[in-house]
């Protein structure tokens, strides 16, 4: 179930254009297979899904539960299909289950 933009044998869920629930649930299934810490990454119009993911998973699933170690954000260059260079934010979001 952790196929919602998770990368096999990683803690790491890519946000893209899936509904919020479906990382929500990605995320909850890393965290219940043993991960301790799992990263969040979104680029793009998806950073406000996936700080969205976090939001519910903190304040809905696992009140007291699940800590924010980490935000990283960043911006990399891209190339278009018409050839012309673009800026992309990126944003990576580490968080942590408290026992």
């Amino acid at each position: 179930m952790a196929q919602a933009g998770a990368q096999a044998g990683s803690n790491t869920v890519l946000v893209g254009k899936k509904p919020v629930m479906n990382y929500v649930l990605a995320v909850l299934t890393l965290l219940n297979q043993g991960f301790d810490k799992i990263v969040v990454k979104a680029r793009g119009r998806a950073i406000t899904k996936a700080v969205d993911t976090i939001e519910i998973l903190r304040n809905r699933f696992l009140k007291d539960k699940l800590k924010v170690d980490s935000i990283k954000i960043d911006s990399e260059e891209i190339t278009r299909q018409d050839g012309r260079k673009a800026r992309v934010s990126i944003i990576e979001i580490q968080v942590s289950k408290l026992e």
